[in-house]
């Protein structure tokens, strides 16, 4: 099966794990405090208003967004509540949460969900206000909208940047890069054994890191489009396009992917794949064990529901 056939499978790093979703089932491996592996299988389920909101483009990033950040949000917390607590104590779980544990699942989610929840009007609106107090040096329209695209880019990368030196979002960055390799190990047709799985890069295309950086530069052209001043009428205009600007980028997304293995175009996804470098790293051995096993259990539940769907067909 070549690169183009084989499923567009995507995943998301959690503490002390890996999430990847198919068609029919989510999984999440988790590496426990006794080293062992530990599963959590989700069934793929969706609305039916919510499925055909995915098939109209420039409207189905924003579904797919819902979508992923519901879903990912209980495997999120499936690894905060395992991760450092020895299998054998699993009964703790029934306990009324620590304020520290929920602080750090909060924290964490905030990463997976930077520019579409809360953390989005703060990187929209933040650089806007910026931008707004050197209008006396930068007056015109265009000089505004782009300073304001220079700030949201600055704001961004020191957030990342900033949190990648934590002890706990290090290690979601390693299994992030983790995810990806699996990812691009498979989408190779290469075994996925921890040897060949290392050997691909920690970099993809359809990241959703690449979106963050989309959503700055596709804003810088759809913001041209409309009046920055007066004041209250550009922080409106802003908090109204940012559907138009989450739907657009997540198309540019899905084109730079098509595009990676087209020389010359493929460059149109390298500003993506260069904020990578911030928010992957490389993954040990352990870690790569651990990716790979949820891939591998994900797959076996997809094969698993495809042979049952043919058995009744054939029935």
């Amino acid at each position: 099966m070549s690169k183009q056939n084989k499923p567009a499978y995507g995943g998301q790093a959690v503490v002390e794990g890996v999430m990847f979703g198919g068609k029919h089932h989510y999984v999440t491996a988790i590496r426990r405090k006794n080293k062992e592996i530990d599963y959590f299988r989700l069934p793929r389920k969706s609305s039916s208003s919510l499925t055909a909101l995915k098939k109209i483009p420039f409207i189905r990033g924003i579904a797919a967004i819902i979508e992923a950040s519901a879903n990912g949000t209980k495997h999120l917390n499936f690894s905060t509540d395992r991760y450092d607590l020895d299998p054998e104590d699993d009964e703790q779980l029934n306990e009324p949460k620590k304020e520290s544990k929920l602080t750090m699942i909060l924290g964490v989610a905030a990463i997976g969900v930077l520019s579409f929840l809360f953390g989005k009007f703060i990187f929209t609106l933040v650089p806007l206000f910026l931008a707004e107090l050197t209008r006396p040096v930068f007056s015109s329209d265009l000089s505004q909208i782009l300073i304001e695209g220079l700030f949201k880019l600055i704001l961004l990368l020191a957030y990342i940047y900033a949190i990648s030196f934590t002890p706990l979002i290090k290690r979601v960055f390693q299994y992030h890069g983790a995810e990806h390799k699996v990812i691009n190990c498979y989408e190779n047709g290469m075994p996925l054994t921890v040897e060949n799985v290392q050997s691909n890069s920690r970099l993809h295309y359809r990241c959703g890191s690449s979106f963050l950086l989309f959503t700055v530069i596709v804003g810088v052209f759809v913001y041209m489009l409309v009046p920055t001043e007066p004041l209250y009428v550009r922080v409106l205009n802003r908090l109204a396009l940012i559907p138009v600007v989450i739907g657009i980028s997540f198309e540019v997304l899905q084109f730079t992917n098509k595009l990676r293995d087209v020389p010359v175009l493929k460059w149109l996804g390298y500003p993506g794949l260069c904020l990578q470098l911030l928010t992957t790293k490389e993954p040990d051995d352990e870690q790569t064990e651990v990716a790979i096993a949820s891939f591998n259990e994900m797959l076996r539940l997809e094969k698993e529901t495809e042979e049952g769907i043919k058995t009744e067909q054939i029935v």
